[in-house]
C-alpha cells in the first residue's frame, strides 16, 4: 500500500507518496475550495495535514526538505559513550533488585549477555501480537477519524479490538466502498 491516501468525504481521492497526495489535494481544492478532504498516512492511520501554500513546486521543495531533515537528524552523529559502537551496542542505565543482579551475575556470559537473549527471545514471542496490535491501532485512527458519524462505527471498533473480522465486515457493509476497502487494508500487516 502507498504511504498516503485522501479521501473528499468518502470517496478516495488519491493513494501515494506525501507529495502525491498534497499535489492533488492542492488541484482538488482549486476545482472546488470548499471540498472536504483528509489525508491519512497509511503507516499509523493518523490523519495528516499539508502545507499547501504557495505552487505546485513550493509545496515539492517543502516536502523535500521535510524527508531530508528527518533523514539528517536521524544520521545526525551522536555523542558516543559506553558500549561497542560498531556494533551497535549502547550502554544503558538497568535498575533491578539485589535477587535480579544476583542471577544475573551468575549466568553463562554474564548480565548483559542474558538480557540481551531474554529481550530476543521475548521480541519472538511477542512479535506476532505487536504485529496485530499495530494493525487494529492503525485501523481505529483512521476510522475514528473518517467514519466515526457512519452507522455501525462503535460495534465495528469493538468487532476489530475483538479480532473479529467477520464482525468487522459486517459492521462496515453498509459503509462507502473506498472506506470499506481502505479499513480491510490496514489490517493488513505488510503496511
Amino acid at each position: 500500500m502507498d504511504s498516503h491516501s485522501s479521501f473528499i468525504h468518502h470517496d478516495l481521492l488519491i493513494s501515494g507518496t506525501a507529495l502525491d497526495n498534497a499535489l492533488a489535494i492542492k488541484r482538488a481544492l482549486a476545482a472546488d475550495s470548499k471540498a472536504q478532504i483528509l489525508s491519512f498516512d497509511n503507516r499509523s492511520g493518523t490523519q495528516v495535514d499539508f502545507d499547501l501554500r504557495g505552487s505546485e513546486q513550493d509545496i515539492a521543495a517543502r516536502l523535500a526538505v521535510g524527508d531530508a531533515t528527518c533523514e539528517t537528524s536521524a544520521n545526525t552523529p551522536q555523542k558516543r559513550g559506553r558500549g561497542r559502537p560498531k556494533l551497535g551496542v549502547v550502554a544503558r542505565e538497568v535498575t533491578l533488585l539485589p535477587r535480579h543482579w544476583d542471577w544475573l551475575s551468575a549466568q553463562p556470559g554474564g548480565a548483559s549477555v542474558t538480557l540481551r537473549k531474554l529481550v530476543e527471545e521475548a521480541r519472538r514471542a511477542t512479535s506476532g501480537t505487536a504485529l496485530k496490535r499495530q494493525c487494529q491501532e492503525r485501523v481505529y485512527n483512521f476510522i475514528s477519524a473518517i467514519a466515526g458519524n457512519l452507522p455501525g462505527y462503535e460495534d465495528a471498533t469493538r468487532a476489530l479490538f475483538q479480532d473479529d473480522l467477520t464482525g468487522l465486515q459486517t459492521q462496515i457493509a453498509n459503509w462507502p466502498a473506498a472506506l470499506r476497502t481502505h479499513t480491510l487494508a490496514l489490517l493488513e500487516p505488510n503496511q
